[in-house]
């Protein structure tokens, strides 16, 4: 097929254009000198790249594997005469476009296309993801830190008390913020950092009293977090038609105020890479005892939760995309896992694999507190305390 060489696990090849100076139409995006990334400075979604991916902003690349673009380009006949597909999106060998919203995504020698005038920037993470995966290194949900030299990743459902966890870590002696919501890991075992903007909430007042005391942004009720955050969810679809609409509501939302790490933790230290120690998987369970519980778990346990927790914590338009892809056979929904799965079994080795279930009536700040000290006792039993 023509997708061959993008499907396996060679080098990145360089784009025609050679080295791609970000003086020119590009903003240029390197994830961890595995992926790069261009995003045209005129499309709608731009400023949405730059605020979410501003830590892997750079000034040139010698390759863009992923260039992101506003207008649409013919999806031209496939091999068999036709462009094959029905109501949600039209396919050939080469690319498909979605039809609602029209977005595109071209797949050649150089890596994949994306195109629309809507938010792109969601539909572009199982892109990265993809392409990660082609060059050693799985995309992760999870809070990362490293601990005087070693790695920890702690994989978890959104709203299991990540944001809470990670500001009560840094202000104990030897932890450096890595991430707090999405990472990668390398075949070779090493945690690289995603320092995205952090997403915070009225219930995170008493964490962070210094976010909230210079604000002019008003933000609802703690009791109201919930609902706003259902309404947000199901109207979130039709907010990314428009980009500028989108950037306007991550900024502006009454549910968040949307900051930089380095603002939210002004003394704490920073981390880009380091060896993985240990992973712990975090959730919350309806139970009717007030005991959490801890139990180590098999490198396959792990590579499940973590490869599951990832997909279903993307938004429904990134899944959207994956669906689409692997049903048009562009890149197959079974060796999108299967190659993910490899990566992450190198990846943990023999490390040690935890599973912590705190129970849903501890309040956000009771659950940061017992996931606190079962890090720190994963680290200890990691030999990296």
């Amino acid at each position: 097929m023509i997708n061959s060489k993008i499907l396996t696990n060679e080098a990145i090849p360089t784009n025609g254009n050679g080295k791609v100076h970000q003086a020119g139409e590009w903003h240029l995006f390197n994830f961890h000198n595995r992926v790069g990334m261009r995003v045209h400075r005129q499309a709608g979604t731009a400023s949405l790249f730059t605020d979410m991916f501003a830590p892997f902003l750079t000034d040139s690349l010698d390759h863009a594997t992923l260039s992101v673009s506003e207008t649409l380009q013919p999806l031209e006949a496939g091999a068999f005469g036709e462009v094959h597909g029905e109501t949600e999106f039209y396919y050939n060998e080469q690319g498909l476009q979605l039809e609602t919203p029209p977005v595109q995504i071209f797949l050649d020698e150089d890596g994949f296309h994306l195109h629309g005038s809507v938010e792109l920037m969601v539909m572009a993470l199982p892109l990265i993801d993809r392409l990660m995966v082609n060059q050693g290194a799985a995309m992760i949900h999870a809070l990362t830190v490293e601990y005087k030299g070693h790695g920890l990743a702690m994989p978890a459902w959104g709203g299991t008390g990540k944001t809470s966890t990670m500001a009560k870590l840094l202000k104990r002696d030897g932890y450096a913020f890595m991430g707090d919501d999405w990472a990668f890991l390398s075949r070779q075992g090493e945690l690289l950092g995603y320092a995205k903007p952090l997403f915070i909430k009225p219930y995170h007042k008493p964490i962070y009293p210094h976010l909230f005391s210079n604000t002019h942004k008003p933000l609802v009720p703690t009791s109201l977090s919930k609902q706003i955050a259902r309404i947000t969810t199901r109207v979130h679809p039709y907010i990314t038609r428009y980009p500028q609409l989108a950037q306007l509501t991550r900024r502006w939302s009454p549910e968040h105020m949307m900051v930089t790490p380095q603002r939210a933790f002004p003394e704490a230290r920073f981390s880009t890479q380091a060896p993985l120690a240990a992973a712990l998987f975090v959730e919350r369970y309806m139970t009717d005892s007030n005991q959490p519980v801890f139990e180590e778990q098999s490198k396959k346990w792990m590579i499940a939760r973590m490869i599951g927790n990832f997909y279903s914590e993307l938004p429904r338009q990134s899944r959207v995309v994956m669906t689409a892809l692997g049903a048009a056979g562009l890149v197959p929904v079974e060796q999108t896992f299967e190659e993910k799965a490899a990566v992450l079994d190198q990846a943990l080795g023999d490390k040690p694999l935890f599973l912590l279930r705190v129970p849903k009536s501890m309040t956000p700040d009771q659950a940061s507190d017992v996931i606190v000290e079962k890090i720190e006792q994963v680290l200890a039993i990691a030999g990296a305390a």
